[in-house]
């Protein structure tokens, strides 16, 4: 770490303190997707406090779940303003401060805004700023990173869900809030570890005593800023929304919105649908028990097979064969009534499902890049919210109406298949736009201003070429528009301040 030499050039680390990281990942995504679905094991004692009815106590669970997807773009801009430890830090203490205030509600709106909203927006400030340092700490080995860090998801749902019930029957719900509240302190722990990768390109702010307001910064996540003149501005945005004009990135926005709309819908049928077919409530509750083992295995392997030299560039129709699968399952098992054929079609789901849940945010960071990932999530997650708003409640009013499951897992089914058909056709069409088109003299109106100010930055190094609109990582969509060398309004070459390595600048 010597100063003022210039160090190699370096890419992510694949190791070392990324484990750490990693580790901390997998504790927050397990929170994330576990706690909402784990605090229904309270619902019958809250009714009965209450007097309200299962619809009214099931809006906890929907509120936190709402705030954990749509306050994605929010948690992108904190991401880009603070950096993602100190957002991760507060989002701890409000989504335990959330609990702990719900163990003193009294009415049940006090229970939509704390542990609602208050703990879902926590929830949200910690998983989506692990997902942007995962994507920093991790190149090479990223697939099967994502895929151990998703694992979380199955083994806090299997935690979790009996540690609430023994909680439960030992100290009421009241007692089991505080001691929820208590537990989700450790999501601070988590990140107090994202400390930012270390490399070229980036210093820590305030670094240098030669800092002046407006030179060149780093943010807490290790991005790095655009250079801006003395009392300028930045040009990075807090939120890129240009990204929406990225074909990748509209294309998979598209299929998470399809897909959200019938994915979660089997898991939350699954059990009341096998005891309407005659199946003791026990066996019925273990039936989700087997999809959760079936996942945790299924998550890990298939980051590790998606991280393969042959299989990575092609990651996007991999994710496209989990997507139809999963909805081939649901179409092949609406009929299944026997608790053999529940056995098996929640193995197949089970498996299906976790390899969607491995590399969904690995097409996504192959796709739109690292610079633009914090905003692409940000944006997705968004989308998805308002899926799943609509499909899980629009089932459960289907099935109150037509008192038929097997109408529902056709209609999950057929949108998650539509869903995996549309990114993989969407996918081979803009590679071969991305091939038939000429050389462009220009970037695209859509492009963002971080793109610009990558390119200026690669010609002022002595790049041989200019980096792409659309970022080459492998698994991704290729680049859709390449600029020619001197494309664009250039700006003054940057000279390195004495002692600072050349590649911050």
């Amino acid at each position: 770490m010597g100063a003022g030499g210039p160090r190699p050039a370096a890419g992510p680390p694949d190791g070392g303190w990324g484990w750490a990281v990693l580790g901390a990942c997998f504790v927050v995504t397990g929170f994330a997707y576990g706690f909402p679905k784990a605090v229904s094991v309270f619902f019958r004692a809250l009714m009965r406090d209450f007097g309200a009815g299962y619809s009214d106590t099931a809006w906890v669970s929907s509120i936190m779940l709402a705030m954990l997807y749509g306050t994605g773009p929010v948690s992108s801009i904190l991401v880009t303003r603070f950096g993602c430890r100190p957002v991760m830090l507060v989002g701890g203490l409000l989504a335990s401060a959330g609990m702990v205030l719900a163990s003193f509600a009294t009415r049940l709106v006090e229970l939509y805004l704390t542990a609602g909203v208050l703990t879902g927006l926590g929830l949200a400030l910690n998983f989506q700023p692990s997902l942007i340092m995962l994507g920093l700490y991790f190149e090479r080995r990223r697939p099967l990173a994502n895929g151990l860090a998703a694992a979380g998801s199955p083994v806090f749902l299997s935690a979790l869900s009996p540690l609430g019930q023994q909680l439960l029957e030992r100290f009421g719900w009241r007692g089991g809030f505080l001691l929820l509240g208590g537990l989700l302190l450790h999501c601070c722990a988590c990140g107090a570890v994202m400390r930012p990768p270390p490399g070229p390109g980036q210093r820590p702010r305030g670094d240098s005593a030669s800092d002046a307001p407006g030179e060149m910064e780093t943010d807490g996540a290790g991005l790095r800023l655009r250079e801006a003149p003395p009392g300028g501005r930045t040009r990075r945005r807090l939120l890129d929304v240009a990204v929406c004009a990225d074909r990748a990135f509209a294309v998979y926005a598209v299929t998470k919105f399809l897909m959200a709309l019938g994915l979660f819908v089997p898991a939350i049928l699954l059990v009341n649908y096998a005891k309407d077919a005659g199946v003791p409530d026990a066996d019925a509750a273990f039936l989700l028990s087997i999809v959760g083992f079936v996942d945790i295995v299924a998550r890990p392997a298939c980051g590790a097979l998606a991280g393969l030299a042959r299989l990575r560039p092609h990651v996007a129709y991999l994710f496209s064969l989990a997507l139809v699968a999963n909805g081939l399952t649901d179409l092949s098992s609406a009929r299944a009534r026997s608790y053999g054929a529940l056995v098996a079609f929640c193995v197949a789901f089970g498996l299906s499902y976790g390899m969607v849940g491995a590399l969904q945010f690995e097409v996504l960071m192959a796709a739109v890049g690292a610079h633009r990932f914090p905003s692409a999530l940000g944006l997705v997650l968004l989308v998805e919210a308002v899926a799943v708003l609509i499909g899980p409640p629009s089932a459960g009013r289907l099935v109150d109406a037509l008192k038929n499951y097997e109408i529902i897992f056709y209609l999950a089914g057929s949108e998650v298949v539509l869903a995996g058909v549309f990114m993989a056709v969407a996918t081979n069409c803009c590679l071969r736009c991305s091939q038939d088109a000429p050389p462009s003299s220009g970037t695209e109106g859509g492009a963002s201003d971080t793109e610009d100010a990558e390119a200026e930055d690669a010609e002022a190094e002595g790049d041989s070429e200019p980096l792409p609109t659309c970022s080459e990582e492998p698994g991704g969509l290729e680049a859709l528009e390449v600029p020619s060398p001197g494309a664009g309004p250039s700006e003054p070459e940057v000279e390195a301040e004495p002692g600072v390595d050349p590649e911050t600048v």
